[in-house]
């Protein structure tokens, strides 16, 4: 294959970069405009909740099965399938006439946001040769926490200003600046395994698993039968792991998991992590700005603080990563993230602001001390080959952890004060539930810290890898 020219890394890191930004940018910003959405639909919190769990859970069911899929198929031709569709359906949120509209749009934008999780990094490795690749990764990570750390002021202003629906219209013209890009510079396909075939069985029995599992757990505070969904999910994951064991090229090498206790503990610290860390905004968002009656301006700028210290402390901390073990620094950021949470659960409609930012500024500063650190331990414990099917294991564990995260909030919430409306006068109800939440979260995250332990040194001596280092 040609090496790549100056112009294809050129807009393949713009490219990328833009899709990097955008996409946690949304997510970010529509936190700040959950309020104010459940002010026009008078909608529940449950409902409410289902705007970003929905999106969430489409991202996780089919995050591994594209990403697979362009494996085979086309990186490219599946990345601007994927910014389509998440361009498309975010013109679609803006234009929702109802609560259950909104909710079905946002789960089609997260079968978008699937196809572009799962081969952005891939392009990038597949451009880059390796003595630039940790250049470029680490620019396109700037890119990810820059649109983390301006979202909750760009979104608090713009949902104030122009409304909540003008966030997704912005997306879609950020949808289409890329897609021009593409379609005009890129052109340039990347196919990984083009000769072996797609695991259409496993595909389909992990997406479907995957929904059902994860809507059963987020429906146990709303719904009796969600238990029933539980228990099936678990049962299509376990033939999912058997049609895995058991094909020549699956979806997800699952023996990585049995055999290699470095990658197994990883992931389980990350999905530990997100899932303790990711309703952190969605609560404070709306203790500020239901509780203490800021407006989405000011509760913008107050949440700051933690993702700045992510941006500032991420790309330092994995540069660390390579001079000391990364179960220290992660397992460091883990308890310092469960210290955090347990300040969180402190709070009181009198607690000062610069104390709530301090609590920010720790917990920021905890998940910039994990983040890297532990993405390093799993892409390192892995060989070379299978180095795409751990990138989608972190994204995986990301996902999944948020949908258990936004699942747990809504659970407790649903339990403590029912299935209230965003209202002021619910506002002690709530803020009962957030602390309730904080501190299942603290006890979850102090847990974490044993699993980020447990996982060792990273020696490569697994024996599945040193085997196939070898080869």
């Amino acid at each position: 294959m040609p090496q790549p020219t100056a112009t294809v890394k050129k807009y393949s890191q713009i490219t990328i970069s833009l899709g990097s930004f955008f996409v946690p940018f949304m997510l970010s910003a529509l936190n700040l405009a959950l309020p104010a959405i459940g002010q026009e639909f008078h909608t529940s919190v449950y409902l409410l909740s289902w705007v970003t769990s929905g999106y969430i859970l489409a991202a996780a069911a089919f995050l591994v099965p594209f990403g697979r899929f362009a494996d085979i198929n086309g990186r490219r031709k599946i990345y601007l399938y994927g910014i389509s569709l998440f361009s498309f359906s975010a013109l679609l949120c803006s234009l929702a006439w109802s609560m259950k509209a909104l909710i079905a749009f946002r789960i089609l934008q997260g079968i978008g946001a699937a196809m572009i999780f799962s081969t952005g990094m891939a392009i990038l490795a597949s451009v880059f040769p390796p003595e630039e690749r940790g250049r470029v990764l680490g620019i396109n990570g700037a890119c990810v926490y820059t649109g983390q750390s301006l979202a909750p002021v760009l979104g608090g202003g713009l949902t104030q200003y122009f409304g909540w629906r003008f966030i997704f219209f912005l997306m879609f013209l950020a949808g289409l600046l890329i897609i021009y890009i593409i379609k005009a510079k890129l052109k340039t396909e990347w196919i990984g395994a083009p000769q072996e075939k797609f695991d259409t069985p496993g595909a389909l029995l992990y997406t479907i698993g995957i929904i059902i599992l994860m809507y059963g757990f987020s429906s146990l505070s709303h719904w009796t039968g969600g238990k029933y969904f539980l228990i099936m999910g678990i049962l299509v994951m376990f033939l999912f792991v058997k049609q895995e064991l058991n094909t020549p090229n699956p979806i997800l090498q699952v023996s990585l998991f049995t055999q290699n206790i470095t990658f197994t503990f990883s992931n389980l610290a990350a999905f530990i992590n997100y899932s303790t860390t990711f309703a952190i905004a969605f609560l404070l968002s709306l203790y500020l700005q239901v509780g203490r009656s800021y407006d989405a301006k000011t509760a913008g700028f107050i949440l700051l603080a933690q993702p700045v210290i992510m941006a500032i402390f991420t790309p330092q901390t994995g540069k660390l990563s390579d001079r000391f073990q990364p179960r220290i620094l992660a397992s460091l950021g883990m308890g310092i993230t469960a210290l955090a949470l347990f300040l969180f659960s402190f709070l009181t409609y009198d607690t000062p602001i610069w104390l709530l930012m301090c609590y920010q500024v720790i917990v920021g500063l905890g998940f910039a001390f994990f983040a890297a650190p532990n993405n390093n331990a799993i892409m390192g414990s892995v060989p070379l080959k299978f180095s795409g099917i751990a990138s989608s294991a972190i994204g995986t564990m990301r996902l999944t952890g948020q949908t258990v995260s936004m699942a747990v909030v809504t659970l407790v919430i649903t339990s403590i004060a029912g299935d209230i409306e965003l209202d002021p006068t619910h506002a002690d109800l709530f803020l009962q539930s957030a602390k309730v939440s904080f501190r299942i979260f603290a006890l979850t995250c102090f847990a974490g810290i044993f699993a980020s332990l447990a996982r060792g040194n990273i020696k490569y001596t697994n024996k599945l890898v040193e085997k196939t280092r070898e080869v």
